[in-house]
């Protein structure tokens, strides 16, 4: 008994790990694809509303000012984010479905397939663990995405100064330890613990769609693609207000006004009104789509590799 048992806890944790390095390594491949996006929806997230909204315009005025490698500013520290973000949320994720998944076998459960409300709680458990984590990593990146050197020279066309280097990321990581804390690198964790809703959103729905589709034919790539493009639209659409909400609090310095989340939401809707909680809602929808969708079919053919590989090492090991 006890030998039949061994295989069972070990197989799920190489599982996690297969998963994990393919999110990670997706989620690197969708960001390098669609950042330009992201530059453009967080900084019209933390621009006064003044700053340009339409989509040519914004992005003809960032490579005007700062050349073509303006749209990829901050890329680096993306890159490293995405990669923990997502190696940390899909370990995370796998481990609570497959002991949710045993636990359903073990009560009887002739379907083990998660229901809706134990996709939640998987999604619920690996967002806010992923969250604590990389928090830092996203307020840097913001800062270096923003190039907030100056309050005004985000919405003066020509304002920044051709001769000024655009910051570093460890240059900005130092700066900020420096002058406000290590504290700072917590700054907007609360609205990031409640944007936990979108993953769980997005996940719920893809895997139950998922599941429907599963009982008719293959789920291919190419129909993860679109599930996942279709789970990541309804959830940013639905919590974006906390994202532009994070994003201010993530550039907010030591000097401004520290402002609590409903705080901040309530000031975004009286400067603004409600369309100044959408700022940059265009190419934020359209980025988180695409990024979702490539994510989905990457981490499919990404994971078969991964655990052909991992496979192909076992057998090297027990060989030699």
């Amino acid at each position: 008994m006890a030998s039949a048992a061994a295989p069972k806890v070990t197989i799920p944790q190489n599982d996690n790990v297969a998963h994990a390095l393919a999110g990670a390594g997706g989620g690197m491949l969708s960001m390098i694809l669609t950042y330009p996006l992201v530059t453009l929806s967080t900084r019209a997230q933390v621009e006064s509303r003044k700053a340009e909204t339409k989509f040519v315009e914004a992005v003809q005025n960032i490579v005007a000012r700062e050349g073509f490698a303006g749209l990829y500013s901050g890329i680096n520290s993306a890159l490293f984010g995405i990669s923990i973000t997502n190696f940390v949320y899909y370990y995370w994720y796998e481990w609570t479905r497959a002991f949710l998944e045993q636990a359903a076998i073990k009560s009887g459960r002739i379907n083990k397939k998660l229901t809706t409300v134990e996709s939640m709680l998987a999604g619920a458990l690996a967002g806010s663990a992923t969250v604590i984590i990389t928090n830092p990593i996203w307020v840097v990146n913001t800062r270096v995405t923003t190039r907030r050197q100056d309050k005004e020279a985000d919405v003066e066309l020509g304002a920044v100064s051709k001769s000024s280097k655009p910051p570093s990321t460890i240059g900005t990581l130092l700066a900020l330890l420096k002058n406000e804390g290590p504290q700072a690198l917590f700054a907007g964790v609360v609205p990031a613990l409640v944007l936990v809703i979108n993953p769980i959103l997005q996940y719920t729905l893809f895997e139950q769609m998922k599941n429907t589709v599963e009982r008719k034919r293959k789920v291919t790539p190419g129909i993860a693609f679109l599930l996942g493009a279709l789970g990541k639209l309804f959830a940013t659409s639905v919590t974006y207000p906390y994202i532009t909400v994070k994003s201010q609090m993530h550039v907010a310095s030591h000097t401004d006004k520290k402002e609590g989340m409903f705080q901040a939401l309530s000031r975004v809707v009286r400067e603004e009104g409600y369309a100044g909680l959408y700022k940059g809602i265009g190419p934020k929808v359209t980025q988180s789509v695409l990024t979702a969708a490539f994510l989905f079919a990457f981490k499919d053919i990404l994971y078969e590799q991964t655990v052909k590989l991992r496979a192909k090492a076992a057998a090297r090991r027990l060989t030699a």
